[in-house]
């Protein structure tokens, strides 16, 4: 238990305590006084309890008065949370209407929109290299804002979208080395990565970006954005054929232990945001405890002074 203010407790004691005294003396003072007189005290029972449930309430009173409050465990949705948007010549393809790049911006505000203020939201765009477009932030309108400025452009590296998200996450340059070895960026088990791309890779390293993540703890879910069937898109003056590399999508997520989200169509994007479930974390949250204590606090003045009147006619 923690307290804002222990002086007042300290004074408040301090009042509990003289008022005790006082009342002790009192009480003997009486009594001597009739033993001098002859008489015998008649007092009940009831009056010593009357005093006694008033000066505890008074001493509750002064530990309210601290402001204490317990530090509970709370379970609830936090952390870091990076959107990484396949920004590549296939997600002109529009086997998704409109486009597979303008359907994914839709599911992925959509997701920022579900999200509480405590997951800090950043946002990666991502092609041959990849660019953090927004920080992560609980400020999820800067995250929105980037979306909605994500352009069609160039190649697709899905081990290059992994690595630059963690660098989101963690604030410094992730790289695969050129050995392939991946390095060691510490454990961010609160972190999620939520991939959206039609999963065509061109680029290397994928395997170990996504060991990397799954070292760190970082769950990587991905969006698959296309069909099986796929569409014609014109590249540099040629038309190719593009379609959804499932596969692929499921493998990073399988690796990282994320999951695969089919969204070949606009309802199942829709409903992106609650199929992926961000996990939960624990922390100590401070539960104020004067509000409690206050009310018992009253509830033994009054006890007390009712029996105190009963008994005696007398509040002390």
């Amino acid at each position: 238990m923690t307290l804002s203010s222990p002086l007042l407790l300290v004074l408040g004691l301090v009042v509990t305590v003289a008022l005790a005294w006082a009342a002790v003396v009192s009480a003997r003072r009486r009594t001597a006084a009739l033993a001098a007189a002859g008489v015998v005290p008649r007092r009940g029972r009831g009056t010593y309890v009357g005093a006694g449930l008033t000066i505890a309430g008074v001493g509750v009173l002064a530990i309210a008065t601290a402001g204490p409050a317990a530090m509970v465990p709370v379970p609830r949705t936090a952390g870091t949370v990076i959107l990484a948007i396949d920004v590549s010549n296939s997600m002109s393809a529009d086997d998704v209407a409109p486009t597979r790049l303008a359907a994914a911006q839709r599911a992925a505000r959509a997701f920022v929109a579900a999200q509480p203020g405590s997951v800090d939201i950043g946002v990666v765009a991502f092609e041959r290299g990849a660019l953090t477009t927004a920080r992560p932030d609980a400020d999820h309108s800067i995250a929105l804002k980037a979306i909605d400025r994500l352009k069609v452009t160039g190649g697709t590296s899905l081990g290059t979208a992994i690595t630059a998200s963690l660098s989101a996450i963690t604030g410094k340059q992730v790289a695969v080395g050129r050995d392939g070895a991946a390095p060691d960026i510490g454990y961010w088990p609160s972190a999620t990565i939520v991939m959206f791309s039609d999963g065509q890779n061109r680029g290397g390293d994928l395997e170990q970006a996504a060991a990397v993540a799954q070292k760190a703890g970082v769950q990587v879910h991905t969006v698959g954005i296309g069909t099986a069937a796929g569409a014609t898109v014109k590249v540099d003056g040629f038309h190719l054929q593009s379609s959804l590399e499932e596969d692929t999508l499921t493998a990073i997520a399988r690796t990282t232990g994320g999951a695969y989200h089919p969204a070949s169509d606009a309802a199942r994007l829709d409903g992106i945001a609650d199929t992926i479930d961000l996990r939960l974390t624990v922390s100590d949250e401070p539960l104020p405890l004067a509000g409690g204590l206050i009310g018992l606090a009253l509830a033994l003045l009054t006890a007390g002074a009712a029996l105190t009147v009963l008994r005696s006619g007398r509040v002390i």
